[in-house]
């Protein structure tokens, strides 16, 4: 087995890292939602999370880890949205400053948010643009220590200690689903599993339309796509990382995918059934246990749901939409 990124020694340091920091979010269960699927299931609200992402423990764990000086300097980093807001309040909690690159079509609250945490938000466009050459050039040009949104052991071995909490409240599970964009909570939530429960099905959910770390996983190769037209934001990734695709490739059972209409279904279900705001990237998982994407019938299931940042306006366009005839 070739030598990976990070391990779970990486993800259990983390954990002690952002102890008392990040919080400890919740598990919960839906009896409907068990009714629906022939399931036993466990959600694991990172949509609660501060600054409404798993994004957090990630970027807290990465600029724990700076020297004195770096910090001193500040961070740059490229995102979406939840990458954003997690890395300007990771550094605002350090008393860093933070450069973000965002695409000037990210949700409107995302930006806000970025900003009202402290962050320097940088736009861009997604279509024409590339943000990890902006970035690398701004980083270069101000000392910045660029902080990537996945492709980063640190970051990878603090998204995984998401997972590891959701089998230390729940229990063993016999599958585990989980977002993939560009594989950083995928591949530390893989090393976490692998560590604590070796026979549990590891599985990433992406978007129909972007769909690159399941072609990467059956080429056994990274594929890379055009930015998706997707409203799962958070996963309009074009490639999986160096670093998480091997990970994902060793230890990831399977990658399935969803459609968008499959998002707003389980969007509508947790804001009507659970009362809770779950993002469309943050219900890939669910999604995939709601359509069927993964035998899971008579199953414990843990499912992460990512995210809660969406813009409001968004939100209720989405859910208000006529709901797809069979």
């Amino acid at each position: 087995m070739t030598q990976l990124a990070i391990s779970f020694t990486d993800v259990v340091e983390a954990h002690r890292r952002i102890s008392g920091v990040a919080h400890h979010t919740p598990v919960l269960t839906s009896a409907t939602a068990d009714a629906q699927t022939g399931a036993r299931l466990f959600f694991k609200c990172e949509n609660l999370q501060r600054m409404g992402a798993f994004k957090f423990r990630g970027g807290y764990n990465a600029i724990a880890q700076l020297s004195p000086e770096q910090r001193a300097a500040g961070v740059a980093a490229f995102s979406s949205g939840n990458h954003a807001q997690a890395i300007a309040l990771s550094a605002r909690l350090f008393g860093t400053r933070a450069v973000i690159v965002m695409p000037k079509d990210a949700p409107a609250a995302k930006i806000a948010a970025t900003r009202g945490y402290g962050g320097e938000v940088v736009l861009y466009d997604r279509y024409t643009e590339d943000r990890q050459e902006i970035s690398q050039r701004l980083a270069r040009e101000q000392g910045l220590t660029l902080i990537p949104p996945f492709d980063h052991p640190h970051v990878m071995a603090g998204q995984g200690t998401a997972a590891k909490e959701l089998f230390e409240q729940a229990g063993p599970l016999d599958v585990l689903l989980v977002p993939l964009g560009g594989g950083g909570l995928l591949s530390g939530s893989a090393v976490a599993a692998r560590a604590m429960h070796p026979g549990c099905k590891i599985i990433g959910v992406e978007p129909e339309a972007g769909n690159d770390g399941q072609q990467s996983l059956r080429a056994g190769r990274i594929v890379e796509i055009r930015t998706p037209d997707t409203i799962a934001d958070g996963a309009q990734t074009q490639h999986l990382g160096h670093y998480t695709f091997p990970v994902l490739q060793q230890l990831v059972d399977d990658i399935v995918t969803v459609s968008d209409a499959q998002l707003v279904e389980a969007m509508r279900f947790f804001a009507g059934r659970m009362k809770l705001v779950v993002e469309p990237t943050g219900c890939l998982g669910a999604a995939a246990a709601f359509a069927g994407k993964a035998p899971i019938a008579g199953k414990r299931v843990g499912i992460i749901l990512s995210g809660g940042n969406v813009d409001m306006a968004r939100y209720a366009a989405l859910l208000g939409q006529v709901p797809a005839q069979d």
